[in-house]
């Protein structure tokens, strides 16, 4: 079984239901895509995997149901969401932590829903004067809180970022000592290229790099760069036009098996889909 579609279907004790469609999603290629219709969005871009968010991405806003859950469920679409920007998983401040938590757990449902894959979730920071090993407690703790409560309606998968002294995510090694912390309760992991290209992650070897810490990725977000490399800059670019080579971009999506999301202008969105295609044939 392909590592992706083993990573969504498994039995880990971080989420609790079985996805309802099992057909292979490796390979599987789609854009991020406004939330008021995703489903016509994936048609004007020939995406077979939308992602989107259920609320207002720089609010606190519990999701409502979408209004084409129907229509979401019943299309032969894979479907990924995004979790809100301001949760911080990481963080020490319990203003911010405990919200986060409570949003995250919200998000899975509504994932769950419109029969979504899994949740992306940013891996979170702490401020300068904080101890990191403060952040990736708090990353334990919930899951291990979570996971006394029944699990989560998807799996969560923990996206790698671009900057930060003290974020959890952006160098590798950070992300081993996070690693070793969820693990075990069956997180998932979303490799955004864009980001690590920013945090001085080398794109050649990423992939193994990624599954020797992990052993797994579920989702690729393929996007390319404004800036160079190791930036720390979060500015994503169309496929053929950003700083990262193009043909690198291609091998991560053939060495990572997994569904790929682009989240690039949209203006050029259905061209990095139909070139992605062709450069790995399909």
């Amino acid at each position: 079984m392909p590592q992706s579609e083993q990573s969504v279907t498994g039995t880990g004790e971080g989420y609790r239901r079985r996805p309802r469609r099992l057909r292979s999603l490796a390979m599987s290629i789609g854009a991020h895509v406004r939330d008021d219709d995703p489903i016509g969005a994936a048609r004007e871009r020939g995406a077979d995997v939308v992602q989107f968010f259920l609320s207002d991405p720089q609010g606190w806003a519990a999701p409502k149901p979408h209004p084409q859950t129907d229509e979401l469920l019943a299309a032969d679409l894979t479907v990924f969401i995004h979790s809100p920007y301001r949760v911080n998983l990481a963080s020490t401040n319990n203003r911010i932590r405990i919200p986060s938590r409570k949003l995250v757990v919200q998000h899975a449902e509504g994932a769950a829903a419109v029969g979504a894959k899994g949740l992306v979730v940013h891996g979170g920071h702490v401020t300068k004067d904080a101890d990191p090993a403060e952040g990736l407690v708090n990353w334990r703790k919930f899951f291990e809180r979570q996971s006394k409560e029944g699990g989560f309606a998807v799996p969560i998968l923990i996206e790698n970022t671009a900057g930060g002294d003290n974020a959890m995510a952006r160098r590798f090694d950070m992300l081993a000592r996070l690693w070793d912390e969820v693990g075990e309760f069956g997180a998932g992991f979303c490799l955004d290229t864009c980001h690590a290209w920013a945090a001085g992650e080398d794109l050649v070897d990423v992939v193994d790099r990624v599954k020797a810490i992990t052993g797994r990725i579920d989702l690729v977000h393929l996007n390319s760069s404004r800036d160079e490399f190791d930036s720390a800059r979060d500015r994503h670019d169309n496929i053929r036009t950003g700083t990262i080579d193009a043909d690198q971009l291609v091998a991560v999506v053939a060495a990572a098996g997994a569904p790929v999301v682009v989240e690039t202008p949209s203006e050029g969105q259905a061209e990095d889909i139909a070139f992605l295609r062709a450069a790995l044939g399909r």
